[in-house]
Formats: C-alpha cells, structure tokens, sequence
C-alpha cells in the first residue's frame, strides 16, 4: 500500500499494555512507511516503533521533539516534510496524539494550511472511562488537571460538580497518580453524597479498575492503591 503525503496521528498503549491487544495492524502497515516523526519524546518514541516492527530503520528516520521543553516557534518547520510531499506521523507519551497532548498544535498547523490529517485507531483513556462509567456518555467535558491548592481545587470540584448536575453532562478529569489518594480524599469531602462518582484507572493494562458508586457509598470503600496508576476521575448524576 502506497502512502499518501497526510499528517498521521499515531496512537500508542497505555502502560505496558500489549500493542496487539489495543491497536489495528493496519496501524503497522502505515507506521513501517514513514520516516520523519514528530514525537513527544524521542527515546519512547524509538522504543514504541521498535515494539510494533523490530526492523523498523530507526536511524534512517528523523525525529522532531514537541514535548513541554520544545521551542513552540519551530512547530511549523517540523511539517517541511509534509509541504514537500512527504508522510509524517505524529507520536505522544501514551494514547491518541493532539488530545490533551502537544501534538494538538502541530494538528492546528496543518489545518490551517490544509494539509492532510489522518487520525488512527487505537486507545483513548478519557473514551474507554466514558464507555465504562455508566455516566451520561450524549454530553461530558474533559478538563485536565484540578488546582494543586486545596482551597482552589474545592471551589473547582464544586463548579464541575454543579455543570454535571445542572446540565446533565458528565465531568473529566486527570490527577498526578502519587497525588490520586488525595483528589479521591478531596472529592468524597466536596461532593454531595447522592453525587456519582467513577475512578477509571490503569485503563487497557493489567491493573485495570474502573468502578463508579455514589459519594455516599464511596466512603464506606477502600480505594486501591493508585500511587503508581494513571486513573481519570468522572462526575456525573
């Protein structure tokens, strides 16, 4: 299969998930063809690609870095290939590229120029979260971290507390997993009791544990540890 000149946004595994077991071979066939890549992290990068092709010719290919240390300025340079006809693939840290991840400005690039996005199949945490919840899956909002400060995180909880009750759409969010026990802690003093609430952590691994109770019924239960295990946080009614 002949690849088109296209900006391919390439999902990775969550964790140490197996890649056969979340992504379509399909996604091979595309990656074993490219070699300019714009990557969140060059080393992790290189690793992912070796993980789904072992001969895949790493040092024939380039890499350009976007992650949080990058010069945003240079975003543009990094789609040259693109200009002059040829494939590039966009690689994050974990998941779907350009959602919650930098990879979103190199994708606003292109289409401002109108250069070709292709999006492929593969995990997306805040997606799979949603699916297994229970909670209303027609309307919710992703909204990253909460505030480190207590007293600012509180009044956060409680404004996404009341759009999830009053407009009926679910709330997402993300926490630092050392600091996921005290989010847990925050959000069962903040919320109502009749409040739902779903933890969906270590989504597609093998410390998989989604469970969604009411805030009442979550301080009778014992979080499991998730120090070490990404987890999305959800309110809902």
């Amino acid at each position: 299969m002949a690849l088109s000149p296209a900006l391919y946004l390439i999902p990775v595994t969550l964790g140490g998930a197996d890649w056969q077991r979340v992504l379509p071979a399909y996604n091979v066939t595309i990656i074993s063809q490219l070699r300019h890549f714009i990557v969140e992290d060059i080393r992790s990068a290189r690793r992912f690609l070796r993980m789904v092709d072992r001969e895949f010719p790493i040092d024939d290919s380039v890499f350009v870095e976007m992650g949080k240390h990058a010069d945003v300025s240079l975003f543009s340079a990094a789609l040259q290939p693109l200009r002059e006809g040829r494939a590039v693939g966009v690689i994050s840290e974990a998941g779907c590229p350009a959602v919650a991840d930098p990879g979103a400005d190199i994708v606003a690039i292109a289409q401002r120029e109108a250069l070709t996005v292709v999006p492929l199949v593969g995990p997306n945490s805040m997606i799979m979260a949603v699916m297994a919840s229970g909670l209303n899956g027609q309307g919710f909002a992703f909204n990253g971290y909460l505030p480190v400060d207590e007293g600012e995180r509180a009044k956060r909880i409680k404004v996404l507390e009341s759009r999830a009750l009053t407009e009926h759409q679910t709330q997402l969010f993300i926490e630092t997993p050392y600091r996921n026990a005290k989010m847990f802690a925050a959000l069962t003093h903040t919320l109502r009791p009749t409040t739902r609430l779903c933890i969906a952590a270590g989504i597609t691994t093998e410390a998989e544990w989604i469970r969604t109770l009411t805030v009442r019924q979550w301080q009778s239960h014992q979080l499991p540890d998730l120090s070490k295990t990404p987890a999305i946080f959800l309110i809902g009614e």
